[in-house]
């Protein structure tokens, strides 16, 4: 089973390739939403999130308000790193656990689509890693259509690796600045190279 790591800083497109790969047929894993799984279901993490940040990053009804806590680690690196080591750990193990399922299925290339892949230490662990980037004003256009504010998406900026960090431990560098149709095209290329190649194995 071949396993691509997909990454790319806030805004730069990476969720649009995600979809694209999937509409190809890529089985993709969406390793914040296995994030979001674990904050609502495991206890654990939750109580470990609560007693770091306090109750003000909880809803109403005692789940975690992933706005709120976003408020506060993107203001402060040593409170997003702190949330990093609680929360890596139980994601990778999940992962982990899907994809030896999907292993025992025959499953031939599984794409895991995450923001922190290199960050987390995960680019070692795919057998390619793919990397969206696009310039710094084009993503800050883009997250203010969503109805971010500026300083808001420049903090988040400022808290990633640079793209250029990104691109060294990339196989393949995607430019998600261009019409959507070249950029659907450019993936569907990408895709059935990767499909070919791994059926040569």
């Amino acid at each position: 089973m071949k396993i691509i790591g997909l990454t790319g800083g806030i805004g730069s497109g990476k969720s649009t390739v995600a979809g694209f790969l999937a509409e190809l047929g890529a089985v993709v894993l969406d390793a914040d939403k296995i994030g979001h799984e674990i904050f609502a279901t495991d206890a654990e993490v939750r109580q470990e999130i609560v007693d770091n940040f306090g109750k003000q990053v909880l809803d109403q009804k005692g789940q975690i308000n992933r706005k709120k806590l976003a408020d506060v680690v993107f203001k402060d690196r040593e409170s997003l790193i702190k949330l990093n080591l609680i929360t890596h750990p139980p994601i990778y193990r999940r992962l982990q656990s899907i994809l030896e399922a999907y292993q025992r299925q025959g499953i031939e290339v599984v794409v895991i689509d995450a923001p922190l892949l290199i960050e987390a230490g995960w680019s070692t662990r795919v057998d390619e890693t793919w990397v969206t980037i696009a310039p710094k004003e084009v993503i800050v256009e883009r997250l203010e259509k969503r109805g971010l504010k500026r300083e808001d998406v420049l903090s988040r900026i400022n808290m990633q690796i640079s793209p250029e960090d990104r691109m060294k431990a990339a196989k393949i560098v995607i430019n998600t600045n261009v019409p959507l149709e070249d950029l659907k095209q450019a993936i569907d290329d990408l895709w059935h190279k990767t499909t070919v190649d791994t059926n040569r194995r």
